[in-house]
This record gives C-alpha cells, sequence and structure tokens, in this order.
C-alpha cells in the first residue's frame, strides 16, 4: 500500500469514526433534530482536518475540496441518526469512537505536516491538533468543556501517536504495520486513561483558597 493511499484510507477511517461519534453526542446528549446531527456529525468529522490544512497552508483544505469526506462524514452521521435507538442501549460507544477518531487522526495529521515541509516536533504538534480539533469543536458547539482542557489523557495520547508516527516516517520505515502501531499506541493510552481515571498533574491549589487569597 504506497504512502498516499495509506494516508486517505487512515482519513477516511477517521472521518467515519468521528461523524459516528459526533452525531451520538448531537442525538444522546444533546437531543438535537436531523439537522443538528449532521451538523454536528460533520463538524467532528472535518473540523480537525480543516484547521490543520489552514495551519500548514493547505488551501482551500481538503475536506471542501471533494466530495469524499464531506459524504463520508454525512453518511456517518445518518447511520446515527436512523439507528439512534438501537445503538442508546451502548453508551461506551461514544468513548471508543472518540478514541478511534482521536487515533487515526493524530497519525494522519502527524505525516500530511511532515509531506507538506514541517519539521518532527511541529509535525507531531499539528498531528495533536488534528486529532482534537473537531471534538473541540462539537464540544463547543452544544456547549460542554472540551476534553482537551478537562481530561489529562486526551491530548497527551494524540501526541504520543503522532509522535510515533513521525518517528516511523524519519526511520524510513512508516507502512501499514508502522500506522496500526502508532493508532494503537494512542488508542491504548487513551483507554487505559478512560478505564483507571487517569489524569495529568494539576496544579495544587490551598483548600481554603478564596478569592482574597488569591489576590496578589
Amino acid at each position: 500500500m504506497s504512502g498516499t493511499t495509506l494516508l486517505l484510507s487512515l482519513e477516511l477511517l477517521g472521518t467515519f469514526a468521528f461523524a459516528l461519534n459526533g452525531a451520538l453526542t448531537a442525538a444522546q446528549v444533546a437531543r438535537l433534530d436531523i439537522v443538528g446531527v449532521l451538523t454536528l456529525g460533520v463538524i467532528t468529522a472535518v473540523g480537525g482536518g480543516i484547521i490543520r490544512d489552514l495551519l500548514i497552508g493547505s488551501i482551500p483544505p481538503e475536506a471542501l475540496t471533494t466530495w469524499l469526506f464531506l459524504t463520508v462524514a454525512a453518511a456517518g452521521a445518518l447511520v446515527v441518526f436512523f439507528l439512534s435507538a438501537r445503538l442508546a442501549r451502548f453508551k461506551s460507544i461514544i468513548i471508543l469512537l472518540d478514541a478511534a477518531g482521536l487515533s487515526l487522526f493524530c497519525v494522519t495529521g502527524a505525516t500530511k505536516s511532515l509531506a507538506f515541509g514541517l519539521g518532527p516536533a511541529q509535525a507531531a504538534l499539528l498531528g495533536m491538533i488534528t486529532a482534537v480539533g473537531g471534538g473541540t469543536l462539537r464540544d463547543m458547539l452544544i456547549g460542554r468543556m472540551p476534553p482537551i482542557l478537562s481530561t489529562g489523557l486526551y491530548a497527551i495520547p494524540a501526541l504520543v501517536g503522532a509522535a510515533v508516527a513521525v518517528l516511523a516516517v524519519h526511520m524510513g520505515v512508516y507502512n501499514l504495520p508502522a500506522a496500526i502501531v502508532a493508532v494503537g499506541s494512542c488508542f491504548l493510552i487513551r483507554m487505559l486513561g478512560v478505564r483507571y481515571n487517569l489524569n495529568a498533574p494539576t496544579m495544587r491549589l490551598p483548600t481554603d483558597t478564596n478569592d482574597e487569597a488569591l489576590r496578589p
């Protein structure tokens, strides 16, 4: 499988996974109608990629220049709309789909950034932004705190997965198995964080903190 075909395949899988996630969030959490389900599904699916493309200078963004990404995103959202009654029984599916989209997009974001001439550190950062961008836009639209700001092991797994992909490219061994390892590393860390409620270190403040104590 060529690098271009592999990148496209991973992007389409991530698009579909995030579309399902965004639409499920719209249906189960926000209780939106078909327009809201489609809107949230599509924005969740293509939002991160659009942010990445704007930052690396790929204008107009790829999601807006071809019918493929928007069609896959809309199809995923419609699947959720018509099967939401059955899917509602599986509460954990939103988390699983979010982790899947996160894992796929951190890899595609990093590898595409490398293809546009960015350095390893910048590419890994863009991979993370690609992964968290759509979910952040989704949560902002429904008035919910984005996971990147409230969950310690959300951006970190995406950064790890992106870094693994960047390392594989620079070692000249980036292929389907290497991509699976990169995607799997992000997915595993994210699900371990969910399973064991793991978080990154947070600031420690006195338990009796008040407004006076916070003033300089």
